[in-house]
């Protein structure tokens, strides 16, 4: 008889002995929160901003007030030009990022709103700080204030590192804004004393535009749009390509437009032409020989016949 194996008792279950596994116990909050942070770091070194931002998000569920986590969603919203999602995280008065809540408000183009919420952190200032400073010039270069700006960009211009990004983007900016004003002092005035004197005279003596009422402007807006009456007349728009049809490789209004006759075949193509064969063969019906023909042809064969 067969020995039984050791540990098994005779005629039990092979399975009886292995007991159930007990369940997994989770992680304490303290030990996921530092696997999370681990990747995030990851996350973030790998400029994967999307992924990084879904693991704050589990940071803030085990963890609402942590301030690294804050701060660093914040970073990341506005590293993916999210500034709606960082006005929301930044919440209402919040002193400690309110430079953060002033930026995301410019590129919303809420340019008041802006200036406002960066005087209040100018005024609680003791030094002046170089982001502010940037900040406050493209404010004023958006609300058409170029003289301000251009000294402020002067200001930054004359303590910038030299031949760093920053110096560069400064000289980009400071030119940009010394054209707008070089323009309002002096160009316009160049450019009236260029046009013709009859033209010039008439843009002296003539009384300035007045301003129409809104019902004025809404009849001429009426009359210019197309009443759906006028059929071929009106002005069709034109429709926008859905590119999940474009096929791989072709560029809407690039690539030269597919042969209309692709679907005929050859022979019934605008541009099938005919050959002409080569060589005499051929049908011989209908053909008339004439006598000396005939008598060469009937010539033709005889000979010695090879054996």
């Amino acid at each position: 008889k067969p020995t039984p194996k050791s540990g098994v008792k005779p005629g039990a279950k092979p399975g009886a002995s292995r007991q159930k596994a007990a369940p997994k116990q989770p992680l304490p909050v303290a030990d996921r929160l530092k696997r999370l942070f681990t990747s995030l770091c990851a996350q973030i070194d790998g400029g994967h901003f999307a992924n990084a931002i879904k693991t704050c998000d589990k940071i803030l569920r085990l963890d609402p007030h942590d301030a690294d986590a804050l701060q660093t969603k914040l970073f990341l919203l506005l590293q993916t030009d999210q500034y709606a999602a960082a006005l929301a995280l930044i919440g209402g008065e919040d002193d400690d990022h309110a430079f953060e809540k002033a930026y995301s408000l410019y590129r919303l183009h809420r340019e008041d709103e802006a200036t406002d919420v960066l005087k209040r952190l100018k005024a609680q200032e003791v030094e002046d700080d170089r982001g502010h400073t940037h900040l406050e010039a493209q404010l004023a270069y958006r609300q058409g204030s170029y003289q301000i700006a251009v000294d402020l960009y002067s200001q930054l211009l004359d303590t910038a590192e030299p031949d760093s990004e920053e110096q560069s983007d400064i000289i980009t900016n400071l030119e940009a804004a010394q054209k707008h004003l070089d323009f309002i002092n002096s160009g316009f005035l160049h450019a009236l004393d260029a046009l013709p004197s009859t033209v010039s005279n008439t843009l002296q003596t003539a009384p300035p535009p007045q301003q129409q009422p809104p019902s004025a402007l809404a009849s001429v807006a009426a009359t210019a749009l197309p009443s759906p009456d006028r059929g071929d007349d009106a002005i069709k728009r034109p429709k926008k390509v859905r590119m999940k049809r474009v096929p791989k490789g072709v560029v809407p209004g690039v690539t030269p437009p597919p042969d209309p006759e692709r679907w005929l075949k050859k022979s019934e193509r605008s541009t099938f032409t005919t050959r002409r064969r080569r060589g005499g063969g051929g049908a011989t019906q209908g053909v008339v020989e004439t006598a000396g023909q005939s008598a060469k042809g009937a010539g033709v064969g005889k000979g010695k016949r090879k054996k």
